[in-house]
């Protein structure tokens, strides 16, 4: 769910708050992003990246407010990896990572956990 549905629609929310209100040059963000211009181009054109599951849900408004933070952060310092880790850890925390794998059809007492320290510590 988090690569199929987070991570295209955080990444291209990113590259288009990181453009139009931070006024980052396309390939500037491609850069921070370590992928094509062509692909940031895509990202705010909206061909890629974003999700009408996210779009449609109430979870929506909070969701960008919180890729606006990440936004700010990315311009203060934060490498990109690391603000869609806590992209990834925000939708865990506040639902909406449940309500998309809900709406896939998986009953919600049988939802998987991932717990990134430990998948990079090799655990599981």
């Amino acid at each position: 769910m988090i690569v199929t549905y987070i991570l295209p629609t955080a990444k291209g929310a990113l590259a288009r708050e990181l453009v139009m209100q931070h006024g980052l040059t396309q390939v500037e963000v491609s850069r921070l992003f370590g992928v094509t211009s062509a692909a940031i181009s895509q990202y705010i054109k909206g061909t890629r990246g974003g999700n009408e599951l996210i779009d449609k849900s109430a979870y929506k408004e909070d969701f960008y407010k919180f890729i606006t933070t990440m936004a700010n952060e990315i311009m203060a310092g934060m490498q990109v990896a690391e603000a869609l880790c806590k992209v990834c850890d925000y939708v865990k925390e506040c639902g909406l990572l449940k309500a998309l794998y809900v709406h896939e059809g998986c009953d919600p007492d049988k939802l998987p956990f991932l717990d990134c320290s430990t998948i990079s510590n090799g655990k599981s």
